[in-house]
């Protein structure tokens, strides 16, 4: 009888178990077995300057080590490369320098022959900032809960003051200043998940809707007043906090 096409020869699959058993799996708690990028501090850096948490301080680029429990374990130092233009970053450190603009730029971590990656826009320098559909109206319902939700509300992100300038995939954080009831109003994403962050688009754009309680109103019309801030280097942009307003009343 021929043997199947399909079928694979039990010497090779004997050879396989063997070379598979061979393969030296670190197993002690102090050893290396993966590693993951760290999230980075910004979504992007700045051409010209280095990459920067949100309080203005340098920030490297780090990972975690993990063992073959999935602890995370004290390592040897990782060497860091960029694989792409747009970007320079120190190989010891892990510092990263933008060089050009770029929608994003892969950083390469590697420890003990073990590699991880991780990508970073490269943005214009962020300097104004401007309402994009900063003033908007809500009619809300009692009944239909589901339509008590805004459109979008927040503010653009320029390099200089031109409005085709557009700073993309910077940090933009939102808060409500007014009302102050609980659970009167909430800030939420596209999905209607609670978020207070967003990062901006191509356009420079970044939004937050808001999800309203009308239970909760003590008027039948009212105002919702949102702050958005906008940071470089730790201090606000010309034009941050904006203040964006949204009016509610009833359907």
């Amino acid at each position: 009888m021929s043997r199947r096409a399909g079928a694979i020869p039990l010497g090779f699959i004997t050879g396989a178990i063997l070379l598979a058993a061979c393969v030296d799996i670190p197993t002690g708690a102090d050893e290396v077995l993966s590693t993951q990028v760290n999230p980075l501090p910004s979504p992007s850096v700045v051409v010209g300057d280095s990459l920067r948490d949100s309080t203005g301080v340098v920030s490297p680029v780090t990972i975690t080590a993990f063992n073959y429990n999935g602890d995370a374990i004290t390592s040897p130092p990782a060497r860091f490369s960029g694989l792409d233009r747009g970007i320079r970053v120190d190989s010891l450190t892990g510092v990263v320098v933008g060089d050009s603009v770029r929608s994003g730029a892969r950083i390469l971590a590697t420890l003990k022959g073990l590699s991880s990656t991780t990508t970073i826009a490269v943005t214009l320098r962020p300097d104004t900032v401007v309402l994009s559909n900063g003033r908007d109206s809500l009619s809300y319902s009692l009944t239909d809960t589901a339509s008590n939700v805004s459109n979008g509300i927040g503010v653009k992100v320029l390099h200089g003051a031109t409005q085709d300038s557009a700073v993309a995939s910077w940090f933009v954080s939102f808060r409500i200043l007014s009302p102050t009831t609980t659970g009167l109003a909430q800030l939420v994403d596209d999905n209607r998940r609670a978020s207070s962050a967003d990062t901006t688009d191509a356009s420079g754009i970044a939004l937050r809707r808001i999800k309203i309680d009308p239970t909760k109103l003590t008027a039948l019309v009212d105002s919702v007043i949102v702050l958005a801030s906008v940071k470089y280097r730790g201090n606000n942009l010309k034009g941050s906090p904006a203040r964006l307003v949204l009016k509610v009343k009833p359907k």
